[in-house]
């Protein structure tokens, strides 16, 4: 019998008592490794001294094998408007969030939208929704506070960000977690920041860890430069290196940086960082249109002007 055979009977029966799967006996696959199988959880029990090492080894796999999967787009992904890719990391100035319903517009859909509405001598409204924008920061508060109570993931973590300028560490840690279980990248990254600075909490090295990977495998490229970083100064260089080739690939300026620095050490070969430098120039054009340049200059001008 070869070892194909042995191992299909194997992942067939239980792996502590051998019982057979037939139609009245169900197995359940090792949730951590999906290698094997139990007939209950008394048996799991008992074969966990003997499949623990293994256990551990191809869970840690399956884990690098989504994080060095390489994302689609950053967390932002696109302009919900122009659909062009937003820049991977949040700025209020290139890409405001709207308070109405918490999508970010990049600022020349933004601008574009401001510009058509005073000419027009229009009310001025959200250019994705078409709400009714705030009048003042009580206004805007107040929408947000709406989006919370109906569990908005990205207005829960602005929420916690609120806190945390106010200096209320516990209650901005409770909303970082609670918009990281459904599923926000920007709350995996905070609560990562939290457990490595121990704000309201003690420190966590793994579960710092733990929610920079969570964040970088949703495209939060900052998780994912933070990881790369906690690689190096571990040793770690190769994985320091794939992190950074993912980050650039995505456009992220500081992980270009890191590996050009890495690059005349042999950190990195000629042929991924050719390809990584390509794909980051590609991105970064991605981005750019002539509406976003326009907006561009309007905010200079407004900055120099007032």
């Amino acid at each position: 019998m070869s070892d194909v055979e042995i191992g299909m009977m194997y992942v067939m029966c239980c792996a502590s008592c051998g019982t057979e799967e037939v139609d009245h006996i169900k197995l359940k696959k090792c949730n951590a490794c999906y290698l094997v199988k139990y007939c209950s959880v008394k048996c799991q029990k008992e074969h966990r001294p003997k499949h623990k090492r293994e256990c551990k080894k191809r869970a840690a796999e399956l884990r690098d094998e989504i994080l060095f999967k390489q994302p689609e787009s950053s967390h932002l992904g696109d302009c919900p408007i122009c659909c062009l890719p937003l820049a991977p990391s949040i700025d209020e100035k290139a890409s405001p969030m709207m308070a109405c319903c918490s999508k970010i517009i990049c600022n020349g859909c933004n601008i574009a939208n401001q510009i058509r509405e005073v000419k027009g001598k229009l009310l001025l409204k959200c250019p994705y929704c078409r709400h009714q924008l705030p009048k003042s920061q009580e206004e805007a508060a107040q929408i947000r506070m709406k989006r919370v109570e109906v569990n908005d993931p990205v207005a829960i973590w602005r929420l916690g960000v609120r806190c945390r300028r106010e200096g209320d560490y516990e209650s901005a840690f409770q909303h970082y977690k609670k918009a990281a279980e459904l599923g926000n990248a920007d709350a995996h990254y905070n609560v990562s920041c939290v457990y490595r600075d121990g704000e309201g909490v003690e420190k966590d090295k793994k579960k710092e860890v733990y929610h920079l990977e969570e964040a970088a495998i949703a495209g939060h490229t900052f998780a994912r430069h933070n990881l790369a970083c906690y690689e190096g100064i571990n040793g770690r260089h190769e994985r320091a290196a794939k992190h950074w080739i993912i980050n650039a690939k995505l456009g992220d300026q500081k992980s270009m940086e890191g590996l050009k620095e890495g690059y005349p050490d042999g950190l990195v070969s000629k042929e991924d960082f050719a390809a990584a430098l390509r794909a980051y120039q590609a991105a970064l054009d991605a981005t750019k249109s002539p509406q976003r340049d326009k907006a561009a200059e309007y905010e200079i001008f407004k900055s120099t002007s007032g």
